[in-house]
């Protein structure tokens, strides 16, 4: 089934300021900030589902939690509705979680069930896409069930982990994430279990939050906890073709993460609105989600190597609480830069250059983006 154009996507005649000037790239010594609009317009919110998100790998979840058959994940990619099931056959697929009929929801939430049902006039589908069951459909004429299968998505797993893509032909998932496994090593992702997962709703614009991820300038004002956490003038950043590291070894002493001395914190960034937060024995995963031009959400999940013992558990409640108060100190200052960004006094910044490189690589490669989107 050929895909429509969706009626929110933008056109390109909708940006006539971004030129050639505005989105060319600087080395980040010489660079500016991208502009505050782009953080404020709703129009820049329709360009990033079209020309980012849409067109990037997205993280849905873990196969820890599409073990069995029948079992499903419900995620939102670029705006879309999207399912995650593991057919009876083992194969995982992934679909639009749209009924053919009139475009109603068939999963609601995370689950295992034999089928995939609508929830507004019941019709049915295999685990396959296949449209099975039609109910009081016996005088509609011209119509072949074969015609109305559900629309399939590109899936693929890299360390456990589970992502989907939008385009027909994507690149390769493996180009996204080259290196990276063999960097974290002896830790293997995929060998972690499924703890909990945690969402926050942010009063800003998705890009706030990644440039926040993105840089550990502000940790000694927003985050003084932390500084006892890490080795801070060890701290480094790295970027790469498709993602960009911050890197830390832990303090000497005992963490809250693993209780355990030493060690080092992987922080890695997919672009566009992904990241793996590694440390041994731990992975917390965030996806940052637009809900309007200042507004996002940010899905956390917590994986463990060992989720089951007393002492683990012990573990696990320490860090969701550590998380969790460091998060919420993210969130204010996050919260406050929109509201700078609004402001008649701002329109760009620089970079600091031992601290900002990967925010500025995050942004070079949006204007990436948005350049290929205005030439294609």
């Amino acid at each position: 089934m050929p895909l429509t154009r969706a009626a929110r996507d933008p056109a390109p005649e909708d940006f006539p300021d971004l030129g050639p000037e505005v989105l060319a790239v600087e080395p980040v010594e010489r660079a500016w900030t991208i502009p505050s609009t782009w953080y404020r317009e709703p129009r820049f919110e329709a360009l990033d589902r079209a020309a980012v998100l849409g067109r990037s790998w997205q993280l849905v979840g873990h196969v820890s939690r599409l073990a069995e058959p029948g079992s499903q994940v419900v995620a939102e990619v670029a705006g879309e509705p999207v399912v995650v099931v593991r057919g009876k056959d083992g194969v995982l697929r992934a679909f639009y979680n749209v009924c053919r009929h009139r475009g109603g929801p068939l999963a609601l939430e995370d689950g295992c069930s034999q089928a995939l049902q609508c929830k507004y006039h019941g019709w049915t589908y295999l685990l396959d896409g296949s449209l099975r069951g039609v109910p009081q459909w016996d005088r509609v004429e011209l119509f072949d069930r074969k015609d109305f299968g559900l629309v399939p998505l590109r899936v693929a797993t890299w360390e456990g982990l589970v992502f989907v893509h939008l385009a027909e032909h994507p690149e390769p998932l493996e180009r996204a994430v080259a290196g990276i496994a063999e960097r974290i090593a002896p830790i293997r992702l995929g060998e972690f279990g499924f703890a909990r997962k945690v969402g926050y709703d942010v009063a800003c614009n998705w890009k706030v939050y990644v440039d926040n991820y993105l840089e550990g300038y502000h940790v000694p004002h927003v985050h003084p906890e932390l500084m006892k956490l890490y080795q801070f003038q060890s701290y480094s950043t790295e970027v790469h073709e498709r993602y960009s590291l911050q890197v830390s070894p832990l303090s000497a002493e005992d963490n809250i993460y693993t209780g355990e001395a030493g060690g080092t914190a992987y922080y890695y960034f997919l672009f566009p609105n992904v990241m793996l937060n590694i440390l041994p024995g731990r992975l917390q995963t965030n996806l940052v989600l637009p809900r309007g031009p200042d507004r996002c959400r940010v899905e956390f999940a917590y994986y463990y190597a060992d989720t089951r013992s007393p002492r683990a558990r012990r573990l696990i409640e320490e860090d969701h609480a550590y998380a969790d108060h460091v998060q919420h100190e993210d969130i204010g200052i996050c919260e406050r830069v929109q509201v700078g960004l609004g402001s008649r006094a701002y329109d760009r910044g620089r970079f600091s250059v031992r601290f900002e490189g990967a925010v500025h690589h995050f942004q070079a490669m949006l204007k990436a983006a948005y350049r290929d989107w205005m030439a294609a």
